[in-house]
């Protein structure tokens, strides 16, 4: 009988165990970028309108770091944009805001292209910073599922992947 007793505690207990470490995972959802990267999947485009090297690698490295699926980055046609702008290329406001929000960006237009593989562009401008770069140094932020992550080392930048950026 005391068996019994034992085998239901332990159950019991492990049951419990498994709902507390899967809870230990969640975490609210307070921003737009956060909200995006929970339940949908958010194509980007990222280009350096600016001329400023390693711009849209940086940005980049922060939109995929926040769950965003970077299909492309490179540079502009030109170098001609001192601010940066956010375009929605799919009539989805609000994956536009979203991906402008992680990168600390203000300006948001809908300009839909059907030609376009992708829902969101984004053109770096000159005067864009990364959000907590001034503050901290770090280039980005660690990501568990992220294997290039692991080995960063006092802010050591990620090697290149695809796309065409001049340095």
């Amino acid at each position: 009988m005391k068996l019994r007793y034992w085998v239901a505690a332990a159950l019991v207990a492990g049951g419990a165990a498994a709902l507390w470490i899967r809870g230990q995972g969640e975490r609210p959802v307070d921003t737009a970028s956060d909200a995006l990267m929970v339940r949908e999947r958010v194509r980007v485009e990222v280009l350096n309108a600016g001329g400023v090297p390693g711009a849209a690698r940086r940005a980049t490295q922060l939109l995929r770091s926040r769950g965003f699926d970077v299909v492309f980055w490179g540079n502009a046609e030109a170098f001609t944009e001192d601010s940066s702008l956010v375009y929605d290329r799919v009539g989805r406001m609000d994956w536009a805001e979203g991906v402008a929000k992680a990168l600390g960006i203000s300006n948001v237009l809908s300009r839909p292209d059907p030609n376009l593989y992708v829902d969101v562009t984004v053109r770096v401008g000159r005067e864009w910073e990364e959000p907590g770069a001034a503050a901290d140094g770090a280039t980005g932020a660690f990501v568990w599922w992220n294997p290039r992550t692991w080995l960063r080392r006092g802010g050591a930048e990620d090697p290149q992947e695809h796309g065409t950026e001049t340095r």
